[in-house]
């Protein structure tokens, strides 16, 4: 397969350098569907490879939480992109043949192939085996003069074509299908821009939805007539007064041991002269007069820096060693800092380098953020840590997985 592929590769990077402007206007039309079915057949590939991937559990071998987040490392791709690719590549191996031939042939695309999917499941659960064959000739048969959102329009009353007996009783049944589907597509993405800016895109369920318009909406009303924010960004500002409200209350869970809080790291002199920027414990930047705000009513501790951002030095607002030592790791590591994971330092562990058993203080210089998952990989696992000569941790990978066993680092949580 592999070199099946790489001669695809081949064929690929020659078209790639073909110029299209000497084609005639049939021919390019003809190269712009060839393509699109290459690129779907292609696809039918990839979710069997992926499936097989799930299968053998070489994601979690390999130091990952889950498949998804082995994916996004791999592949560059959301994790939400990453579950929904290993689920229709699930439900196209477990069952539905027909469906994975025709995005095999070409003749689906991935889109089509979940819309088809997620109906045929449904059919399945309530007219059985026969009338779920029977969607999916049909549907496939649609597809090739529908889209997604119409071909699923259709899906709605397919029983009203395969079982018009009980496609009545199966409307109420369908539902319940959707709202599981909503279940499963529910997600929020919270993405790091370049200037500091956080973009939040999702999809959240009925319910979800309904709590968060309940929240915002009596916010999002103009101040006064002088009061020119647009709409979306009346809506931003509700978002930041019910986050501070919550932060208000003594009802959000502890943070490592400390009260939830934002942390804003900024130079003495800085903050003086109110020049300085600062940096949040998630890695964003805030402008000096947003720092200086932070501080009218904020705790502020005295914490040292060398000059490649090692932690030093950093004052204890109260006697117990874990709210400082915290605070320094979150300054260092910035997130859970086993290579490849994301998880930010609210989700971390403390971890002793060398084990408290075997005679490992608890200081800076003996510790390493990590989350839950691979706070316990890292127990029952091959891998070593130790901190380098600047003072940030490295990874060894066991030799099994990297012969040359070359160090590896986090680099979701750089501060550049």
């Amino acid at each position: 397969m592999v070199e099946e592929l790489a001669q695809a590769d081949d064929a690929v990077a020659a078209c790639v350098d073909a110029p299209a402007w000497p084609l005639p206007e049939h021919d390019l039309i003809a190269a712009l569907d060839a393509a699109h079915r290459l690129q779907h057949r292609l696809a039918a590939v990839t979710l069997t490879l992926i499936r097989e991937i799930d299968g053998r559990g070489t994601a979690r071998a390999q130091g990952a939480s889950n498949t998804a987040v082995w994916l996004r490392e791999r592949l560059r791709l959301t994790v939400p992109a990453a579950r929904r690719l290993i689920d229709l590549a699930t439900a196209l191996d477990t069952g539905n043949p027909g469906i994975r031939q025709a995005l095999a042939d070409g003749h689906l695309t991935l889109d089509q192939a979940r819309v088809i999917t997620d109906t045929v499941d449904t059919v399945q659960a309530t007219a059985g085996t026969q009338a779920a064959d029977k969607a999916v000739s049909l549907l496939t048969g649609w597809a090739a003069q529908f889209d997604p959102t119409h071909l699923r329009k259709l899906g709605t009353r397919i029983l009203d074509h395969v079982a018009p007996d009980i496609a009545d009783a199966a409307a109420h049944a369908a539902l319940h299908a959707q709202a599981r589907r909503a279940a499963r597509d529910q997600h929020l993405t919270l993405s790091e821009q370049t200037d500091g800016r956080l973009r939040l895109t999702g999809t959240l369920d009925a319910e979800t939805a309904g709590l968060f318009r309940a929240a915002i909406d009596p916010l999002t009303a103009p101040s006064g007539p002088d009061d020119t924010r647009s709409p979306g960004q009346r809506r931003h500002d509700a978002l930041a007064d019910v986050c501070r409200l919550a932060l208000r209350t003594s009802e959000l869970p502890d943070s490592g041991g400390d009260p939830a809080q934002i942390v804003v790291t900024t130079s003495y002199d800085g903050l003086t002269r109110q020049l300085g920027a600062g940096t949040l414990d998630t890695g964003l930047s805030l402008a000096p007069d947003t720092v200086r705000r932070l501080a009218c009513d904020a705790t502020i501790l005295p914490a040292v820096l060398g000059a490649t951002g090692q932690v030093l030095d950093v004052g204890r607002q109260r006697r117990l060693i874990t709210g400082p030592l915290r605070r320094a790791l979150i300054l260092r590591d910035r997130g859970c800092a086993f290579p490849g994971c994301d998880r930010p330092p609210r989700w971390c562990h403390a971890h002793h380098i060398r084990h408290w058993a075997d005679g490992g203080d608890t200081s800076l210089d003996n510790a390493v953020l990590l989350c839950g998952h691979h706070h316990r990989h890292l127990h029952h696992s091959d891998w070593t840590v130790h901190l380098a000569g600047d003072g940030h941790p490295e990874f060894v990978p066991p030799a099994w997985l990297d012969p040359e066993q070359l160090p590896r680092r986090n680099h979701y949580h750089r501060r550049t």
